[in-house]
């Protein structure tokens, strides 16, 4: 049988514990909710400086291509840069920004709301896409320590 003070400190570390994962739980969804944010502002930046990629409609529709290429990104991304892994090696990761353009026109084919004109409209998209978020994460990083 436990004595009074072990109960009480069990009962506190349970009770840490459950806050402690309530708050990892609330940064994690804060963490995609910023992660879809960002990207949306990405997209925002890529279109203000790129006149051959236009976003049709406003904050919502940033939200949804961010959340689009997002999903497009993590599935079909990490399979073709698996698939084209000699042709990245080849050119010492370049190619990924080529297979990123591609992503964004896979994206626009997709979405009747995001207008991609060339490919060099995407390619130059996608590296201000990836360099703003880059940035915003870091950001988040820092403030989240």
């Amino acid at each position: 049988m436990l004595n009074a003070q072990t109960q009480s400190i069990t009962l506190y570390f349970r009770e840490s514990f459950a806050w402690s994962k309530y708050i990892l739980d609330t940064l994690y969804s804060m963490s995609l909710l910023f992660r879809l944010v960002s990207g949306a502002l990405s997209f925002w930046a890529a279109t203000s400086l790129i006149s051959g990629v236009t976003v049709i409609g406003g904050a919502k529709t940033y939200l949804w291509v961010a959340f689009l290429f997002g999903l497009i990104n993590g599935f079909i991304g990490p399979l073709l840069k698996l698939l084209t892994l000699p042709a990245i090696l080849l050119s010492l990761g370049l190619f990924s920004c080529v297979i990123n353009a591609a992503m964004l026109m896979l994206t626009a084919r997709w979405s009747n709301k995001l207008d991609v004109n060339n490919f060099w409209s995407a390619l130059a998209a996608s590296l201000i896409i990836s360099i703003v978020t880059a940035f915003l994460n870091q950001l988040f990083k820092k403030v989240t320590k």
